[in-house]
């Protein structure tokens, strides 16, 4: 199958007749996609949420890098009422090659986590979210919808406080020194990093975000006393080191999954 990238962009937005603590579903074709909340943030004014993507069959999304091809999901809250920021996670995705290249995403209905910060508790807050992301069948199709919601209209929505919890446990755990991925070595052009989990090495698949000005070709990986060695094309970086937190990762194994950071090279 080949995906190929076009400009044809499918707009939307909420059609909810009132606001609830959840969007309405904006429907397309081979897709619809939704945010949903808890309704009550905690002490702290963070509010858990989640994009919420249900794909009709044979349809693909995108992981946060697609790789090659593809349209990395996004979200921006810039017209929303007391909410500072929100930030997403990503459960660990699948590897595609086609005769376009190699890309990271889901063939299946996905949900992103999503986590929004409250500025001040108890004050009229409403979530006004344009979500960018990409589906796929033959061709990728950009969709971008508004989706409009305020949380305190249903603080106490058991059914959406489940399917919150449902995509957390879906998430990969935090990488252990037993358990996650060191750099080994780091050039101009590459990066070297080693997985360390039980179990068999041939069963591990890494993705790596290719965040703050980075760039990265797909992981290529070899075996290398009895650990999975991945070898990180560096294809464009920044002029200078950025001071975040490193290039997130995910990696996959059949003992599971965890995710953490790669310290930028």
């Amino acid at each position: 199958m080949r995906i190929v990238c076009v400009t044809m962009m499918v707009l939307g937005a909420s059609t909810a007749g009132s606001i609830a603590s959840s969007s309405a579903w904006y429907e397309t074709e081979g897709a619809r996609v939704r945010i949903v909340t808890t309704g009550a943030p905690n002490a702290q004014g963070d509010l858990s949420g989640m994009i919420d993507i249900d794909l009709s069959s044979g349809w693909k999304t995108y992981w946060r890098d697609p790789g090659g091809s593809g349209v990395p999901p996004s979200i921006d809250i810039a017209g929303s009422t007391n909410v500072s920021s929100v930030s997403l996670t990503f459960p660990v995705p699948m590897r595609f090659s086609d005769e376009s290249g190699s890309w990271n995403g889901y063939k299946h209905s996905v949900a992103f986590p999503a986590s929004f910060k409250i500025i001040a508790n108890g004050q009229p807050t409403k979530i006004e979210a344009n979500v960018f992301l990409g589906i796929c069948e033959t061709i990728c199709v950009p969709l971008k919808a508004t989706l409009t919601l305020d949380p305190a209209s249903d603080p106490e929505n058991s059914a959406d406080a489940m399917a919150i919890e449902a995509a957390h446990d879906l998430l990969p755990a935090k990488a252990e020194p037993d358990f996650g991925v060191s750099v080994a070595e780091a050039n101009i052009d590459s990066l070297e990093a080693v997985a360390v989990f039980p179990g068999n090495p041939a069963s591990a698949d890494l993705f790596v975000d290719g965040t703050d000005g980075y760039t990265l070709g797909t992981p290529e990986k070899s075996i290398r006393d009895g650990k999975a060695v991945f070898l990180i094309p560096i294809l464009d970086r920044p002029a200078e080191k950025p001071g975040g937190d490193g290039l997130p990762y995910a990696l996959s194994t059949r003992a599971g999954a965890v995710d953490g950071y790669l310290p930028y090279p």
